[in-house]
């Protein structure tokens, strides 16, 4: 016997199809808004980078005048010649290249493995341990920077990679970024099942952690290389020779105490922002998708 189950299907009235069509329109004209507010505040974010490109092609009276050109009328190539031909800036961005990519893999290295065993290695102690690695992170580098070069100068590794590489080697957030993703993107059943099977824990590491990481080291490595390229307190200490200036040192002799040669500065600045808008292409992608997994709750 069969038994046909019949549904009723009710028209909407027309005050009801009225008042879908109003939250509809309402609801496009909510995103409409949005997205001219976000546009807005891209528009207003990029125009300080339009402008300092900009800068670099003006000429000395062109970049005075008022109000100011985006697009410049007559473009000139006498700043990017000037910087390149009367200072070392191609030694400065291979210093501020070595620089920051020995601090990125580093930093890479030590996250990946200290995240993983405050991730995964559940002791009494690991939590504290994992406390007092966060707590650095409210630390002014400022704090123990003059020590630090102490120790630099000691070690006789000033005006020098390693000097710079001494105070970019551990990123506190950078442990807790991978401590969140071992905890939410590897299951322990998966490296107990390795275990049993006879795996080691270095192969266990470098065989199921490290590919199961790829996104959040991808958005680490991001985080690192920035946080050393853009670095200038601490290379302004140690290095005192001005073969051995990174970037971001290099650029402050543009200034002095009475005059900023403008055109130079933006064409130097302009030069140096390929290495890292090529950076940025390449890793967006992981970037984005490793911060966003971070903040998952445990």
């Amino acid at each position: 016997m069969t038994i046909e189950l019949m549904t009723t299907h009710v028209e909407p009235t027309a005050e009801e199809l009225a008042e879908s069509r109003r939250l509809r329109r309402r609801k496009q004209l909510t995103n409409l808004a949005i997205d001219i507010f976000l546009v807005a505040v891209s528009i207003l974010m990029l125009l300080p980078l339009v402008f300092l490109v900009a800068n670099a092609f003006k000429t000395p009276a062109e970049m005075l005048a008022w109000p100011p050109t985006i697009i410049p009328h007559d473009p000139t190539v006498a700043n990017f010649s000037a910087v390149l031909g009367e200072t070392p800036l191609l030694r400065w961005i291979g210093n501020s290249l070595a620089f920051a990519v020995m601090s990125t893999v580093a930093i890479v290295a030590t996250s990946a493995i200290a995240g993983y065993i405050f991730g995964k290695f559940r002791f009494q102690t690991m939590n504290v341990l994992f406390a007092l690695f966060l707590a650095t992170a409210i630390v002014p580098f400022e704090v123990y920077m003059i020590p630090l070069y102490f120790q630099a100068k000691s070690l006789g590794i000033l005006n020098s990679v390693w000097g710079l590489l001494l105070g970019y080697l551990v990123m506190s957030f950078g442990i807790f970024l991978i401590r969140q993703n071992v905890i939410h993107s590897i299951p322990d059943e998966l490296l107990e099942a390795a275990r049993i099977d006879g795996a080691g824990e270095f192969w266990i590491f470098f065989r199921i952690v490290l590919p199961l990481l790829r996104g959040a080291l991808g958005a680490l490595a991001v985080l690192a290389f920035f946080q050393a390229w853009t670095a200038f307190a601490w290379p302004m200490i140690v290095t005192t020779t001005r073969s051995s200036y990174t970037i971001e040192v290099g650029l402050a002799l543009f200034q002095t105490g009475f005059t900023v040669d403008l055109g130079r500065l933006s064409a130097a600045s302009a030069t140096v922002l390929i290495p890292s808008i090529l950076l940025f292409v390449i890793l967006r992608r992981n970037f984005v998708q490793g911060v966003a997994s971070t903040g998952l709750k445990e």
